[in-house]
């Protein structure tokens, strides 16, 4: 009987670990924000330079498919993205904070800005990219984490994009990839705000953080293996 008691405590233990480990809010810690804030002066820099839309030959596109971290670390390994911001979009308040953001008061979506370079990738191939990494088919929700600002979403910024953005939601419905109805939000951007320092490059900063070893890391493998012709070299 106690053994019985034993292995039903290590039971609920374990569950309450995996569940407190894999939502994106859960690990922020004071230590990972300063560490960051010490050591990203550099990239910041480089990260603005690249992210000028001006910049012959690029082109920006902002996606949502929940923790913005997860998406960060995928397209910084694909072929032709030249830089990447984490920041929040389409929301009710100008310059959110992440708490703000994340109490789902202020509606905005957690997003990734993409520069590109068009000669080597186009807006169609960052799309199918996108379908693949996240589940477009759970409203408001990727795993544990919940709320509106994890919704799944294409924000476009001219005609251009608007007619791929909705030609590829058509293709991906067809091909039969996820079973459910895609509840994915195509519509034009209406507001971008860069987030705070410390959550850019979140996962190259902190390899060692429990979400980025179980949920961040699980979705850049899977996109290792998926995508091996479009890999940085």
């Amino acid at each position: 009987m106690k053994r019985n008691r034993l292995v039903q405590f290590f039971f609920i233990f374990s569950s309450l670990f995996v569940s407190l480990f894999t939502a994106c809010g859960g690990f922020l810690s004071k230590n990972s924000t300063n560490n960051y804030e010490t050591t990203s002066n550099k990239n910041n820099e480089i990260r603005s330079m690249k992210s000028n839309e001006s910049i012959q030959g690029t082109e920006t596109a902002v996606l949502a498919g929940g923790c913005f971290w997860c998406l960060d670390a995928v397209y910084q390994k694909l072929e032709g993205v030249t830089a990447i911001e984490c920041g929040y979009s389409n929301g009710t308040k100008e310059n959110p904070t992440y708490e703000e953001v994340c109490s789902g008061i202020t509606k905005h979506a957690e997003v990734i800005k993409i520069t590109y370079d068009t000669s080597k990738i186009s807006y169609q191939e960052l799309l199918e990219v996108f379908w693949r990494i996240h589940d477009p088919t759970t409203l408001n929700r990727q795993g544990n984490d919940i709320g509106t600002q994890y919704r799944s979403g294409i924000y476009y910024q001219n005609e251009a994009q608007r007619i791929i953005a909705f030609a590829s939601k058509e293709a991906v419905k067809s091909s039969g990839l996820w079973e459910g109805t895609i509840v994915t939000e195509i519509i034009p951007l209406n507001n971008y705000y860069t987030a705070e320092s410390y959550h850019q490059d979140y996962f190259t900063n902190n390899p060692e953080n429990q979400y980025c070893v179980y949920v961040v890391g699980a979705k850049v493998e899977k996109f290792k293996k998926e995508f091996k012709d479009k890999l940085k070299k």
